[in-house]
């Protein structure tokens, strides 16, 4: 995975870009109506329940806006919320606010939204001992965000780009000319180029399991698309020789049941690409 520092610069890029694409050249509808000097407060209103995420975002963005701004925090991220409960209050100029408003609220809605997926799924997998893990499956630009609200409902998250881990998929596989290839090849590669990744490797059926077991190296096996009971069985076949990560089109319904056949992660895409934003608002507070 990247390190704290290099996903704080991505955090940083986000912030910058958002308020650069919203604001341009001023906030023109505040700037003609509100005086510069003028102060004001505002709350963060929930309309809805789940659990809410980006508190901690929220703060960076008014702090980046305008570092005079203050931040009262009244519901920390990762705290289930229901209608009518008030997450934070922000005072400071007028003006500051609510050039910061709508980046805040953008960010906060689809984070909480996440994470309240996640938890979602967190407690059906509860006692099960398989952890959730997210996917590439994310919002052009918006990946950190998204994956940070996936670490806030109480998930995992898996690789965050290309080029923190190698994950050998079936295209990789047949382009390379076979499991054992691609594993190979890929291990001379890191060995030539002194990286030092783990290797995931997706089977497509039982055979390519028993295929990749015969190579070492391997940090996880990706059990993609499997039914139950060959799930089971890949699990078996594994031991513990590498970690094993269940994934493909598996939902609220049939998640716990690939928990009970022993894997040690379950991902899904779903968790970033297939949410509904959670209802926030930021109103002036007299």
């Amino acid at each position: 995975m990247i390190s704290k520092a290099q996903f704080d610069k991505e955090i940083d890029l986000i912030i910058a870009n958002a308020i650069r694409e919203d604001v341009g050249d001023g906030d023109h509808s505040s700037l003609s109506c509100i005086p510069a000097s003028a102060q004001g407060k505002a709350k963060l209103l929930v309309k809805d329940e789940g659990i809410i995420a980006g508190v901690a975002f929220a703060k960076q963005v008014f702090n980046y806006v305008d570092p005079n701004m203050t931040v009262e925090t009244l519901i920390e991220d990762g705290s289930p919320v229901k209608y009518g409960d008030i997450v934070f209050y922000v005072t400071g100029a007028s003006q500051s606010i609510l050039k910061a408003e709508r980046l805040v609220l953008n960010a906060m809605q689809r984070m909480s939204a996440i994470a309240t997926k996640t938890r979602q799924f967190v407690d059906l997998l509860e006692g099960t001992g398989t952890k959730v893990l997210d996917t590439r499956k994310t919002t052009p630009g918006l990946r950190a965000l998204e994956k940070w609200a996936v670490k806030i409902g109480g998930g995992e998250n898996h690789r965050f780009a290309l080029y923190d881990m190698i994950m050998l998929k079936d295209n990789h596989i047949d382009f390379a000319g076979g499991i054992t290839k691609a594993i190979d090849k890929t291990k001379q590669y890191l060995k030539d180029t002194n990286r030092d990744l783990k290797i995931i490797v997706e089977a497509r059926d039982l055979n390519e399991i028993k295929e990749i077991l015969e190579s070492d190296g391997v940090y996880r096996i990706l059990i993609d698309n499997f039914n139950y009971e060959d799930t089971k069985t890949a699990v078996k076949l594994i031991g513990d020789q590498c970690l094993t990560e269940s994934s493909g089109g598996i939902n609220e319904k049939t998640i716990r049941e690939y928990a009970l056949c022993g894997v040690d992660y379950i991902s899904s895409g779903a968790l970033t690409h297939s949410v509904y934003n959670m209802d926030l608002s930021l109103k002036a507070v007299d």
